[in-house]
């Protein structure tokens, strides 16, 4: 019992509100930062001050079932949240660690026309802001707020890649969600890479780019 109360996320989160005397603490996560193809998901939430879910966990934990019941939960009672979609093309414009900031920042600016954010706790990212913020490493299992948005980049990134297999079904997305899965790999060496779909700077796909572009040359 005692290791279960020492787990509870939402006594993280009451702790930054005494130390900090504040109310509102926004919480970031993303979903899809390996994968070799798809977007990535950046989300943001904030709960309200009295709110308590012991089931709210960081999304890995969960089964999609549990996932997907505290994906609607966590919408309902959110005072407000966000989840930005960061193309595969910006990935490979700006690398995966900017376009997971960008995409944070977009979900921030978004939330600020709903509620004042006092705080901030995100998975690990500094984000440009005035407000304070604290990054820590697995925030998704220490924050019930950063587990919160973990639930939402994750069930929304898992749903777009489900309707991206329905395009490209030679790669098995729906079960890999577009990560190098020993499958996902050898229908790349089958199929080769999809431009739009598979991020081009990301190993082995770079490779075989860059191998296609010697080809071009010669």
């Amino acid at each position: 019992m005692s290791e279960r109360k020492e787990h509870r996320l939402d006594l993280f989160d009451d702790k930054i509100r005494e130390e900090n005397n504040i109310v509102n603490i926004a919480g970031f996560d993303e979903a899809g930062r390996g994968p070799l193809a798809g977007p990535l998901a950046s989300a943001g939430v904030v709960l309200p001050i009295d709110y308590r879910n012991d089931k709210i966990n960081d999304s890995k934990q969960l089964t999609d079932k549990e996932r997907r019941e505290l994906f609607m939960e966590i919408k309902q009672v959110a005072l407000a949240y966000y989840v930005t979609i960061v193309p595969v093309e910006t990935i490979d414009e700006v690398n995966i660690l900017e376009a997971d900031r960008l995409g944070m920042e977009t979900a921030l600016a978004k939330i600020q026309k709903k509620v004042k954010v006092d705080y901030i706790i995100t998975d690990y990212m500094a984000l440009h802001t005035k407000i304070p913020l604290l990054a820590i490493a697995k925030g998704d299992a220490t924050s019930l707020a950063v587990a919160a948005a973990s639930i939402l980049a994750k069930v929304t990134r898992d749903d777009i890649m489900i309707e991206l297999d329905k395009k490209y079904p030679q790669y098995g997305l729906k079960k890999n969600k577009g990560y190098g899965t020993k499958a996902h790999l050898e229908a790349l060496k089958q199929y080769g890479y999809v431009k739009g779909l598979h991020r081009l700077t990301f190993e082995p796909v770079k490779s075989m780019v860059e191998g296609i572009e010697q080809e071009t040359l010669f």
